[in-house]
């Protein structure tokens, strides 16, 4: 089916829920022991914890892209499922221009380059990077190229997208710019969201929701409600509010180290 620009994908929005989620993996290594949670259509959720705590194999059993030991997730009309999963690096083709890798899926599903163009071109424009549709990844900065690969997820109007701390190389002046951006793209489209990162900072400032996963076996510490406007701004991260929850999950991330 041909590509279309870009549409808002709240009607759509796919909900989840982890029941009792559990992984080991071959070698014996528990990663994840009764992981239990909820998430609405459209949220934007954050996971944070430890390293090795199991965040990542977590986010990756919600993409279908690993098997859970135990347990069971359940995700409305999963017929309907759109899942764009983006990763910490951009993984990108590195004789490609930037407007293939951005077709790459479309092209997957059958998708000429004549019916993507129309797509693509929007989700270029979206993300800042009309002018580069010919450029390759070499020719990038490392937020250019983390771009494309969020240029790639949205192209295929995913009504669930998963990140796997797609901003942590990335110098800061950068990764506000992309946090401001990745918020605004969420806000318009309403796609469910399961972000992964180490930062504090970063999941008060674009979550809704933040799950702390404790030291593995990884399982669910606190489930921690984000007060904050629509509407997040530079303003808001110079807060009382803003610094006040980024203090109270330190307190909450430290505690599940030691958990």
């Amino acid at each position: 089916m041909p590509a279309l620009p870009l549409q808002p994908a709240a009607a759509a929005a796919q909900s989840l829920r982890s029941a009792a989620i559990g992984k080991c993996f071959d070698n014996g290594v528990e990663a994840l022991r009764a992981v239990s949670f909820d998430i609405a259509a459209a949220e934007f959720v954050g996971l944070v914890g430890p390293s090795g705590c199991g965040k990542s194999t977590l986010l990756r059993i919600v993409a279908g892209l690993a098997a859970p030991s135990s347990g069971a997730l359940e995700i409305t009309d999963r017929a309907q499922l759109r899942p764009a999963f983006v990763f910490q690096e951009p993984t990108l083709l590195p004789w490609a221009s930037v407007f293939d890798n951005v077709w790459l899926p479309l092209r997957v599903r059958g998708i000429s380059r004549a019916e993507a163009r129309p797509a693509i071109e929007a989700v270029l424009a979206r993300v800042g990077l009309a002018q580069f549709e010919r450029a390759l990844p070499r020719e990038l900065s490392g937020g250019m190229k983390m771009r494309v690969s969020l240029a790639r997820a949205l192209v295929t109007e995913p009504n669930l997208l998963l990140l796997d701390e797609p901003f942590a190389a990335l110098d800061e002046l950068t990764r506000f710019r992309l946090n401001d951006d990745l918020r605004g793209w969420w806000s318009a489209q309403q796609f469910t969201t399961l972000f992964v990162t180490h930062s504090v900072f970063e999941a008060v400032y674009l979550c809704n929701r933040v799950l702390v996963i404790s030291a593995r076996p990884g399982r669910l510490h606190a489930d921690v409600p984000i007060e904050g406007p629509h509407e997040r701004t530079r303003i808001w991260r110079g807060s009382p509010q803003y610094a006040e929850q980024c203090g109270r999950l330190s307190a909450l991330l430290e505690q599940a180290a030691e958990a």
